[in-house]
């Protein structure tokens, strides 16, 4: 039987920042995943078809972490620019990187780059054992410690426990905690796409009656990831058109902005679904990132908000250990529970209303958003109140926060 402080399960982006978080802070941490990257990044290989908006916020985290130089030397693309409006309308709100005495606003990275960095590091490190490939059989939770058995019989015990195990997290489920759910009813169609004209290191979103389409700029100024946010009827038929009309169909959805389009890879689709656990904690347990709340990936933040998760857990953990108390009792995690609660339902209660207003085409609601947005723009104190918001430095924990900016 292997003794451990923490253990982890899921080996995701979001669980392994947390697991080098944890280095140096005296602390035994283990992560177990049945996934490990397969073979190393290469960048002669397509971009991959899931990708996240890295703010400043999980940057100025994976930078602490002593990764982010690892992920821009593989492949991220930063973006100096937003632009958002509502298609066959005068509603439009830009923002600049320039405008704000900014270098950038945020970077576009695959998802398998931050993982593969974050991998990398973390078998590097001298408190932290990575069990894959392996999977979580059972947990049994005692008064002192949690008693995990693992697919291969193995057996290890542990202080605490962390579920950073995805939407459908087995140990959320196990732990019998609760979950708030809702069907968006729409679908994400994600893609690589060819534009005619270059991206010009700006991310866009078009707002139509029936859905929202983003492009995110990747490396090659010519190439963009778009998420297709429809009805899911609309997606199933957009997956399956011939390659031409589709190309059609998506330059047409977005107003031509940046010239024809052409696919440049596989159309995958995702059902969107809202997730809500009731509990963050429990008596020995965390729930972190999307075992714990998945958003609309409206404006990108899903990832952001689970690396926040982990920027105040790593806090809360490291300080609760300081001061020699038990970081595992229920009645000590629950400020974590609290405050990460908190951001999550703002952020769903946000991204709903804003769904919700930009759907249809009811020429009341269509005018309402066109005035909204116009006013946003134009209106002083506003825009940089939303950018603040956009690039997480709302809800960065009091320690990341105050982190010198040359740590980054």
């Amino acid at each position: 039987m292997q003794s451990f402080d923490v253990v982890i399960a899921g080996g995701g982006m979001v669980g392994l920042a947390l697991a080098c978080g944890l280095e140096g802070s005296g602390l035994r941490v283990a992560v177990v995943e049945n996934h490990p990257p397969k073979v190393p990044f290469s960048a002669s290989e397509p971009h991959a078809l899931r990708v996240s908006a890295i703010n400043a916020a999980s940057e100025k985290l994976l930078a602490h972490l002593d990764v982010w130089s690892a992920i821009k030397g593989m492949r991220a693309s930063a973006y100096n620019g937003m632009e958002v409006w509502d298609n066959h309308s005068f509603g439009r709100i830009a923002f600049s990187a320039k405008d704000q005495n900014l270098s950038h606003l945020g970077h576009i990275v695959e998802n398998n780059v931050v993982r593969d960095a974050l991998w990398q590091k973390a078998s590097q490190l001298r408190d932290v054992t990575l069990l894959a490939p392996a999977t979580i059989k059972k947990v049994v939770w005692g008064e002192n410690e949690v008693f995990i058995t693992l697919d291969d019989e193995n057996m290890l015990t542990a202080r605490l426990v962390v579920g950073a195990d995805g939407a459908n997290s087995w140990l959320r489920s196990h732990a019998d905690i609760p979950l708030t759910f809702w069907d968006y009813e729409h679908t994400a169609l994600v893609a690589t796409i060819r534009t005619e004209r270059p991206h010009e290191g700006i991310a866009r979103q078009a707002f139509n009656g029936e859905g929202i389409l983003a492009f995110l700029p990747l490396s090659d100024p010519h190439l963009c990831s778009i998420v297709w946010s429809q009805p899911n009827l609309a997606a199933a038929r957009r997956q399956d058109l011939d390659k031409l009309e589709f190309e059609k169909e998506l330059t047409v959805a977005f107003d031509a902005n940046l010239g024809l389009c052409q696919l440049e890879s596989d159309r995958v689709t995702i059902p969107l679904t809202g997730r809500y656990a009731r509990q963050f904690a429990a008596q020995r347990l965390a729930l972190l990132g999307d075992a714990a709340h998945t958003i609309h990936p409206l404006a990108g933040q899903g990832v952001n908000l689970g690396f926040m998760d982990v920027a105040m857990l790593i806090g809360e953990i490291r300080r609760l250990h300081r001061e020699g108390k038990d970081f595992g009792q229920y009645f000590y995690l629950r400020d974590y529970e609290r405050s990460r609660k908190h951001s999550a339902a703002l952020m769903l209660a946000g991204m709903q209303g804003f769904r919700e207003l930009f759907d249809g085409n009811n020429p009341a609601k269509k005018l309402l958003r066109d005035i909204g947005l116009v006013l946003a723009d134009s209106l002083p104190g506003i825009k940089p109140q939303l950018l603040n918001h956009a690039m997480g430095l709302s809800d960065m924990p009091k320690w990341l926060k105050q982190l010198p900016i040359d740590s980054q």
